[in-house]
C-alpha cells in the first residue's frame, strides 16, 4: 500500500479513535496506549483490504 493512502487511512482512524475508545469503555473494555498501536494496525489492514476490494470492483465495472 502506498504511503499517501496509508496516511489517509491513519487520518480516518484517528478521527474516529475517541468514538471507538468510548464504545469499548462503555462495554467494560479498557484500552491503554500500548493497546492502541495493534488496534490501529488491525484497523489499517481492514481499511486497506476494503480499499483493494473497492478498487478491483471498480476496475471490473469499466
Amino acid at each position: 500500500m502506498n504511503q499517501e493512502l496509508n496516511m489517509k487511512f491513519m487520518s480516518i482512524a484517528m478521527k474516529h479513535l475517541q468514538e471507538g475508545k468510548s464504545f469499548l469503555t462503555d462495554k467494560g473494555i479498557e484500552l491503554d496506549v500500548h493497546d492502541l498501536q495493534p488496534a490501529l494496525e488491525m484497523l489499517m489492514s481492514v481499511m486497506g483490504e476494503a480499499y483493494d476490494l473497492g478498487y478491483e470492483d471498480g476496475k471490473n465495472e469499466e
